[in-house]
């Protein structure tokens, strides 16, 4: 079933929550493009080449962004299992693009939405504009990472999309894990995806990408949390979707 969002939607809205950033880019390069004559000879060059790279690496991350969000098919979710009949988990970090899309491919799926977003800790501008732009699903619970009120055992599907690496602590990341375990059935699956900290990333977000964790970082954190890796899906070399399941249970 192809999901339908609105052209660019992606893009757009990386732009529009980090207008900031963008404005101060496009300011800084309308200055450099105004005054750098009145530089020596020599350093307009360098000023030049400068501001034409930092341009180039701008424009060229926006363009990743659209093959990853608006192009690949990513917001298909064609990479989750049928949730119809499923009891399902979907946790966001104050930004939910996904739940509205659970509920319109399958019909008949359980679904409970939560999020961990905490105003004290998550101070970044961009949050408090995706949050204003995208209200949170009816319903939404609002929970604390270490302690997810939710029975053991009790659903058939997490899904956690681009959200857990905004816990930047680790312990409090391997804990948040171990509530994943506690809550998912002994034959149910969780979906991680995520950007990592690699090489792909680094092309396309320069030092944007310290964000985001390496795969062995990951990795260590879902053996802490006593969980096995099933499977690694890249939906683009960009994204990672990580399959989980309590360690020795099986599918």
């Amino acid at each position: 079933m192809e999901i339908k969002r609105q052209p660019f939607q992606g893009v757009l809205n990386i732009i529009r929550f980090n207008r900031h950033f963008y404005i101060i880019a496009l300011l800084v390069l309308l200055v450099v493009f105004l005054f750098h004559h009145f530089l020596p000879t020599w350093l307009q060059s360098l000023v030049s080449i400068g501001a034409l790279i930092a341009l180039l690496m701008i424009m060229g991350s926006l363009t990743i962004s659209y093959f990853i969000y608006d192009w690949s098919g990513l917001y298909n979710l064609n990479w989750l299992p049928d949730l119809n009949h499923k009891k399902v988990i979907n946790i966001n970090a104050g930004f939910d693009e996904t739940s509205s899309i659970i509920l319109q491919k399958f019909k008949t799926v359980d679904l409970t939405v939560c999020d961990f977003y905490n105003p004290q800790q998550h101070t970044e501008i961009s949050i408090r504009r995706a949050r204003k732009a995208y209200p949170p699903q009816q319903g939404t619970i609002t929970v604390t990472t270490g302690a997810l009120p939710f029975s053991n055992n009790q659903f058939d599907v997490v899904s956690v999309i681009f959200s857990a690496h905004e816990i930047r602590n680790l312990h409090e990341r391997i804990r948040f894990f171990k509530e994943l375990k506690r809550i998912v059935k002994p034959s149910g699956s969780i979906y991680v995806t995520e950007h990592l900290r690699d090489r792909a990333n680094l092309v396309a977000y320069s030092i944007g990408f310290f964000h985001f964790y390496s795969r062995n970082s990951w990795k260590q954190v879902f053996k802490s949390a006593s969980l096995e890796l099933v499977s690694e899906l890249k939906s683009t070399p960009f994204i990672s979707i990580f399959q989980l399941k309590k360690h020795g249970d099986t599918l």
